[in-house]
């Protein structure tokens, strides 16, 4: 292997593969690259709280501290792999290669469409805060004199013609909000009905939200390091910010003890739809508390990955914990239920506002900074999707999972085919999440299928490489116990993914994420059977000290097949158990 010395941070010497990726970074540019996920909470915190009513912050709780406790098994079989980049699906994949071709790069798949659309996802709420700074929307009360004039106007008076005066206040708004919208707003270059699964709307959201992720892209062209500088300052302005709301509102009165209680649904009872909107609480919140795993994703970067793996996804880890249950807590306690569920907590543009009362008493000033700082949290988060889900899909083109010309870098070892694949793919579904609430989570949901998928199989897969490959060396070692009941936890998130896909707006979430899943298969089949004639590539499984075509024993056996069984019942068993209550007549 033919290496270059470069230089690193401080002038500390590092080294590269002639065209791969550059050893540039130690564990703190790792975390700082993982920073974005507490911002991942401003996302879908309204989605939550009109989902697990008073329960949304235990949820929250819940689910981070779970995502704790599994960040361990990724950590040593990360540790297996140090020549390796894309994360956990990478590292886990070849867990069950011996036992199938095709459940291997299913878990490399599944990662990334998890991943991926935290771009989308992230510009569309960052596009919404830039065009309301842009092109606000006017606003009228009641008692405003433009409503006054509006009623007086002879012109109006069929608009107005048998209706009571509140009813003719709300018209006149109606119509004086129409008429005074900034044509920036409502600019729409196309407009039309997907398949009735979504209104899709091209216009101002969709191309600010473009020019971000562009600007993303320009950012990550020069590598990893100087995406780790950049994310470092930019982590800087999120958390401390997010501490602060985390904690002032105990401090200032904010936050009423009667907003947690009673722990009950929103159904009001612990009964089978009660449990079906905990459950699918508990599958959506994984998807942003489970995320910090990405700090494992840089392996084949770390300076020294035998130490600073561990110590990447540990501090990136507990720091989510405090943030996770903190800001869950100050927001619950300080909204209540009714506060969360408004329309601008849910669609996420009214959080900076939100936060701005809690902390500052509804201070413009403060407003506005939270405001840019809710727009650099998303920016973080974007950056984040956008470095993790390209490795992911750069280190799958070299594996042999996915097409070649996803193994290219760049003179700065950035994977920048994988860049525009994941760039091209997320200005698709922006149109979607761009449009409406709807569309928005059903990606979500969709996205967050392949996420539970890929985090069974990779918690399996910590017990299968201590089977098959029990002297291959382990810079970190986790508690056997831990690895049996993260083991666990992996059937528990199949519980939530199948009774809780359901609850996101969308009947069918869990098929049209199983189906996205299938699409690996050919994706698969093309690459080793079409491109590498069947073979995989020499190096893939060197850190196993396997070499050519050589898969190594099976020792574990059956288990593999049986876990895989077992998943199968648990999935299907808690779809059709677990119900949402019948629509009301």
């Amino acid at each position: 292997m033919t290496t270059a010395q470069t230089h690193g941070v401080g002038g500390a010497a590092t080294h590269s593969d002639a065209g791969g990726l550059h050893r540039t970074i130690d564990w703190k540019g790792a975390f700082w690259i993982a920073s974005g996920v507490p911002a991942l909470v401003l996302i879908s915190i309204g989605g939550m709280g009109a989902t697990a009513g008073k329960l949304a912050f235990t949820v929250w709780i819940i689910s981070v501290l779970m995502g704790f406790f599994q960040a361990f098994s990724y950590a040593e079989i990360a540790g297996l792999f140090q020549n390796k980049s894309g994360g956990a699906a990478v590292y886990g994949a070849a867990a069950w290669l011996r036992y199938s071709k095709l459940i291997a790069p299913l878990s490399v798949w599944c990662n990334w469409f998890a991943w991926s659309p935290v771009l989308s996802l992230g510009c569309a709420i960052a596009a919404g805060y830039i065009l309301n700074a842009l092109a606000p929307l006017p606003v009228f009360a009641p008692d405003s004199p433009q409503v006054a004039a509006w009623l007086a106007d002879a012109a109006n008076s069929a608009a107005i013609a048998g209706k009571s005066a509140e009813e003719a206040a709300i018209a006149a708004i109606a119509a004086l909000t129409e008429a005074n919208t900034p044509a920036l707003r409502s600019f729409k270059l196309l407009s039309f009905s997907f398949f009735d699964l979504a209104n899709i709307e091209v216009g101002a959201t969709f191309f600010i939200g473009a020019i971000l992720m562009l600007i993303t892209f320009a950012i990550q062209h020069r590598g990893i390091l100087g995406t780790a500088r950049i994310q470092m300052w930019i982590g800087l302005l999120v958390l401390i910010p997010m501490t602060i709301v985390g904690i002032v509102p105990f401090f200032n009165g904010g936050v009423n003890a009667a907003n947690f209680t009673p722990l009950v649904p929103p159904t009001g009872a612990w009964d089978n739809p009660g449990w079906t909107y905990f459950l699918g609480a508990l599958f959506i919140a994984g998807w942003s508390t489970y995320a910090f795993e990405t700090a494992v994703c840089y392996t084949r970067e770390f300076k020294n990955p035998a130490t600073d793996t561990i110590k990447s996804i540990f501090w990136a880890g507990l720091v989510s914990v405090l943030l996770y249950s903190l800001v869950a807590s100050t927001f619950q306690g300080y909204l209540g239920l009714e506060g969360m569920t408004q329309p601008g907590i849910v669609d996420g543009t009214g959080v900076a506002a939100a936060m701005g009362d809690m902390v500052g008493g509804g201070n413009p000033i403060i407003v506005h900074l939270l405001e840019m700082m809710m727009i650099l949290a998303l920016i973080l988060a974007i950056m984040m999707a956008m470095s993790g889900s390209s490795r992911t899909l750069y280190q799958g083109g070299v594996d042999g999972w996915l097409p070649k010309y996803l193994s290219h870098v760049n003179e700065h070892g950035a994977p920048t085919r994988a860049m525009w694949t994941d760039l091209v793919f997320n200005l698709g579904l922006l149109t979607f999440a761009a449009s409406d609430a709807t569309a928005y989570y059903l990606i979500l949901a969709i996205s967050n299928v392949g996420y539970m998928l890929f985090i069974f199989l990779n918690l399996q897969a910590t017990w299968i490489h201590r089977i098959d490959s029990p002297n291959i060396p382990r810079p970190y070692r986790a508690p056997t116990a831990l690895i049996a009941f993260n083991a666990l936890l992996g059937f528990v998130n199949l519980v939530f993914m199948g009774a809780g896909a359901k609850v996101w707006g969308n009947a069918n979430a869990l098929w049209y994420g199983l189906i996205f899943a299938a699409l690996i298969i050919p994706v698969f089949i093309y690459r080793h059977y079409i491109q590498d004639g069947g073979k995989f590539p020499d190096h893939m499984l060197q850190d196993l000290d396997l070499k050519g075509q050589d898969l190594g024993e099976r020792r574990a056996g059956f288990l593999p097949y049986l876990t895989l069984i077992l998943a199968a019942i648990v999935v299907v068993t808690s779809h059709y158990y677990f119900q949402l209550p019948p629509p009301a007549p």
